[in-house]
């Protein structure tokens, strides 16, 4: 089974900008399609964006729509979370996660269809 490892976090001025990546090993990364979910202290977990194995179909949260953009580079098993123009709402532990996925169609955006997630990494954006 796969393994993930997220890294970038840290703390920001609001406006500024961020990349996280999640490392994959143990398992082939591209048999997996990917997300990224956060959770701020006292919420739920939710999705931030997906992306099929292939990175050829990718999905958003409206929080986030226009202004994060996530990737993958399979070459490297590597997902990325490119966040730009950052707000003290996006605070938050950001985890990656990722789930069987063949379809280039389909992202996958609940938290029950990953079942496997890294440690999370801490994005504060201060006001």
């Amino acid at each position: 089974q796969v393994q993930l490892v997220e890294s970038g976090g840290g703390t920001v001025q609001t406006g500024g900008s961020l990349r996280l990546s999640c490392a994959a090993s143990g398992d082939t990364f591209n048999n997996y399609a990917m997300g990224w979910f956060r959770q701020a202290p006292g919420k739920e977990r939710g999705i931030v964006a997906a992306i099929s194995w292939n990175g050829g179909n990718t999905g958003y949260s409206e929080y986030v729509k226009g202004r994060f953009t996530i990737s993958r580079d399979n070459a490297k098993n590597t997902l990325y979370l490119e966040m730009n123009s950052l707000k003290p709402e996006d605070t938050a532990v950001y985890y990656c996660a990722a789930t069987i996925g063949y379809s280039t169609s389909l992202t996958y955006t609940e938290r029950h269809e990953y079942p496997y997630w890294g440690q999370g990494t801490q994005v504060t954006v201060s006001s």
